[in-house]
């Protein structure tokens, strides 16, 4: 693996002004306050072409993508799971310094526009990461502390979510509490940038978007299609705002205890702790 980090990154350095490249990130978070034992595994894509990112959820993508092509639901109910916080995309615009973050809130596109950059502290740390020169950097940003090791071995001042700023890539990200933690684990050239980029969606701004995100409560009427599978003993679900899951009728019985709407509902209920909160000063 460092032998292959290493020849990535040389070949990286030499070609990125005029190639397109996306970095994958291993994503770990405790979605429920309640329960920091529960953690998440996931795995998101930052796709760069040096004007413009984007960062988006690398199954989700592979879903969408194929879904276009051959228009199959019933292959789309098959597919991977990943988690419902991650429906969102964000675009980075390295010359305007703005994200704008893409999400859907039941049937409606919405977008909101973000210029504030993390206010980085540089610190005389160095670590090497998968055979990677990285040095250390801390922020406090939207309500956290983090903890970020970037790479100056990349000409990409940019990294996971909205962490930017940085003299180089950013290779791990972290809370002091570790309830979301970003690592790279791979690098590769692409053809193609991300595209799916929603259309006419709406602006909104940051409050009216939390306000919304905190007022959520999952109910049958956001469920657009439902496909039972008995003999694989599958529930395929899609949901008004185009997230779709797999869940485990078994599991839904056990746990539901007579209730299954209920098991549903809180199978495909978003997470408590994200990765913004509101600031504390």
């Amino acid at each position: 693996m460092k032998k292959k980090f290493q020849i990535l990154f040389l070949a990286f350095a030499a070609t990125v002004s005029a190639q397109n490249y996306r970095f994958v990130y291993e994503y770990k978070m405790k979605p429920d306050i309640e329960n920091k034992y529960a953690e998440v595994t996931d795995y998101m894509n930052l796709d760069t072409d040096g004007k413009k990112s984007y960062f988006y959820n690398a199954v989700k993508y592979e879903r969408d993508s194929a879904y276009q092509v051959n228009k199959d639901l019933a292959a789309l109910f098959k597919s991977k799971n990943y988690d419902r916080n991650l429906n969102y995309i964000l675009e980075k615009d390295y010359a305007k310094k703005e994200t704008n973050l893409y999400d859907k809130f039941k049937t409606a596109n919405l977008v909101l526009t973000d210029h504030e950059s993390p206010k980085w502290v540089i610190h005389k740390e160095f670590l090497k990461i998968n055979d990677i020169n990285c040095q250390k950097a801390t922020a406090k940003y939207k309500g956290r502390e983090w903890e970020a090791w970037f790479s100056k071995d990349y000409p990409v001042n940019d990294g996971p979510y909205k962490f930017n700023g940085l003299p180089g890539l950013i290779v791990r990200v972290r809370d002091s509490e570790d309830d979301h933690i970003f690592n790279l684990i791979q690098v590769k050239k692409v053809n193609e940038m991300f595209s799916l980029v929603p259309k006419n969606s709406k602006k909104i701004t940051e409050q009216e978007y939390k306000k919304l995100l905190k007022n959520d409560v999952f109910s049958p009427e956001d469920i657009e299609s439902m496909n039972v599978d008995s003999k694989a003993g599958k529930m395929g679900i899609q949901l008004k705002d185009g997230y779709i899951a797999q869940l485990d009728l078994d599991q839904i019985k056990k746990a539901g205890k007579g209730n299954n709407d209920a098991e549903i509902a809180r199978m495909l209920k978003k997470g408590n702790n994200p990765i913004e909160r509101e600031s504390t000063h």
